[in-house]
C-alpha cells in the first residue's frame, strides 16, 4: 500500500468516526434536549462519551480537531465554520464541495477546506436559510439571506450552479467600523470625514456609489451613525445588514415569493410602504431596480436626509444607472424628467472604489448640481489622485479637496456647520481674491 492510499484510507476512516460520532450525539440531544445556552457544554460532553465507547486511542491534536468539526458540523456551519470566525478573512466563498476560497486583505485565497461531499454544502445553506423563513430548491434555485452576525450570504445550486452548490459569504466584522478607523487606514481624510458628517446632520440626500466588494455597505453603516438620535429611521433592505445605533429604527426586509411564485414583497413594495410610516429618514440598503424612482419621488417630496447605495463605477456612471433604473419602473417617463427628478432630489455623490492592490477607499464626493439643458452637472468636492505604484505593488496617491466649494455650502451653514476655508482645500488669499472679483 503506498503512502498516499494510506492516507485516503486515513480520511476516510476519520469521515466514519465523524459520522459516527454525529449520530450518536444527535439522538441524545433528540432524546435529552437541553437550553441553546447550555448546548455546546452538553455536546461535548456527551461527544467525549460517544468517543469513549469507541476504545479509539487517537492523538490529542487529531482527537481535537475531530471534536471540532464534529461540533462545527452540529452547531455551526461545518467545514467553512472556522474562517468564518477569523476576523482576517472579509469574504468566504464555497465552489462545490472541493473548491473554497477566501478574501484577505483584498486578495482572493483558495484554501485547503473541503466538504465531504455537495449533500454537506446543501445542509450548510439550509441551516443558513432556513431560520429567516426563505427556501432553496430545484424550483427556486438562488437565494440572499444573512447570517446572525448580519453577514450577507448569497446560495446556488443545481441546476442553475453547474459545479456544485455555491455558497458566498461577505463577512461583518465583529466590532463596528468608526469614521476614526476609516482615517487610519487611509480610506477618508479628516476633512472628508468633517464634510460628510455636516451633510447627513444638514438632512441632504446622499447616494454612495461603488462597484461589488468596495464597501458601500460598510461606509453606509459608517455614515449612518452621524444621523440625529431623536429621528424616526426606516431601513429597507433584501437581507438585512445594515447596523444602526439609534434608538428609533424600524428596519425592513424583502419576502421572496411563495412556493406557487406568488406573494413576494420588494424593495420597491417596502419604499412605498414607508412613506406611510411617518419616517424622519429612509435608508435603502440598494437600489437595484424600480423603486429608484420610488425613491427619487420620496427625496424630492419632503423626506430629506435619505441614503442609499448603488452600483457604478462613478459619480456620473452612478446618474446614468439611476436613469435606466427608473425606466424599470415601468413608467414611460422621458428620459428628461427622470433626469430632472435626479438631479432634484440627489445632494451628493460618494464614490467608494476598491483599488488594484485590494484597499477600499473613497474615491471622490461629488455634489449633484442642478441642470444645464439636458445634461445633470456634477462637481467634484474631494477627489482621490492616483500617482502611481510602489514596488510591494501598493497603490499610491492622495485624496485631497478640489477647492470648489458647493452650492448647499448655505445649507450646512444653517444648520450649524461652519466649515473652514481649509476643509475645501482654498487658501486666504484666493478667498480674498474671489470676493474682490
Amino acid at each position: 500500500m503506498t503512502s498516499s492510499q494510506s492516507g485516503q484510507l486515513h480520511n476516510t476512516e476519520i469521515g466514519k468516526l465523524k459520522s459516527y460520532l454525529i449520530n450518536v450525539v444527535t439522538r441524545e440531544m433528540e432524546a435529552s434536549p437541553v437550553p441553546v445556552e447550555q448546548r455546546r457544554q452538553a455536546l461535548t460532553k456527551q461527544l467525549q462519551q460517544a468517543y469513549q465507547s469507541t476504545r479509539l486511542q487517537l492523538p490529542t491534536v487529531l482527537r481535537e480537531q475531530i471534536f471540532r468539526d464534529v461540533l462545527d458540523e452540529l452547531l455551526g456551519y461545518g467545514p467553512i465554520q472556522t474562517l468564518l470566525d477569523d476576523p482576517e478573512i472579509t469574504e468566504v466563498m464555497v465552489n462545490g464541495a472541493h473548491n473554497v476560497y477566501i478574501e484577505r486583505k483584498g486578495k482572493l485565497e483558495r484554501t485547503s477546506v473541503q466538504f465531504e461531499d455537495d449533500t454537506q454544502v446543501l445542509r450548510v445553506i439550509d441551516r443558513i436559510v432556513t431560520p429567516l423563513g426563505r427556501r432553496v430548491d430545484a424550483d427556486t434555485p438562488t437565494v440572499d439571506a444573512r447570517l446572525p452576525d448580519g453577514s450577507r450570504v448569497n446560495a446556488v445550486i443545481p441546476p442553475v450552479a453547474i459545479d456544485g452548490p455555491t455558497i458566498t459569504i461577505r463577512k461583518f466584522t465583529k466590532g463596528r467600523l468608526k469614521i476614526e478607523q476609516l482615517i487610519d487606514l487611509g480610506s477618508i481624510t479628516r476633512n472628508m470625514a468633517d464634510f460628510v458628517r455636516a451633510c447627513v446632520v444638514s438632512r441632504l440626500n446622499i447616494v454612495i456609489s461603488g462597484g461589488t466588494g468596495s464597501g458601500k455597505t460598510t461606509l453606509l453603516n459608517v455614515l449612518s451613525e452621524y444621523i440625529p438620535n431623536d429621528e424616526r429611521i426606516v431601513t429597507i433592505e433584501d437581507a438585512a445588514e445594515l447596523q444602526l445605533q439609534q434608538d428609533h429604527v424600524v428596519r425592513m426586509e424583502t419576502k421572496p415569493p411563495n412556493s406557487e411564485g406568488r406573494n413576494a414583497v420588494t424593495i420597491r413594495d417596502l419604499v412605498r410602504n414607508s412613506l406611510r410610516m411617518r419616517p424622519d429618514r429612509i435608508v435603502v440598503g440598494e437600489v437595484r431596480g424600480g423603486e429608484a424612482l420610488d425613491m427619487l419621488q420620496a427625496m424630492n417630496t419632503g423626506h430629506d436626509g435619505s441614503l442609499t447605495t448603488i452600483h457604478a463605477n462613478s459619480p456620473r456612471d452612478s446618474i446614468s444607472r439611476m436613469e435606466t433604473l427608473c425606466l424599470m419602473a415601468g413608467m414611460d417617463l422621458p428620459v428628461r424628467v427622470i433626469r430632472e427628478q435626479i438631479a432634484s432630489a440627489v445632494d451628493l455623490v460618494v464614490q467608494q472604489s476598491r483599488l488594484r492592490d485590494g484597499s477600499r477607499k473613497v474615491t471622490s464626493i461629488t455634489e449633484v448640481a442642478g441642470m444645464e439643458g439636458d445634461t445633470v452637472v456634477m462637481t467634484d468636492i474631494f477627489r482621490f489622485e492616483q500617482t502611481g505604484v510602489s514596488s510591494d505593488n501598493k497603490v499610491l496617491g492622495e485624496l485631497k479637496p478640489t477647492g470648489i466649494r458647493p452650492l448647499f455650502y448655505p445649507r450646512l451653514e444653517i444648520s450649524g456647520f461652519k466649515l473652514g476655508p481649509e476643509v475645501f482645500g482654498a487658501n486666504l488669499s484666493e478667498i480674498l481674491g474671489s470676493r474682490r472679483r
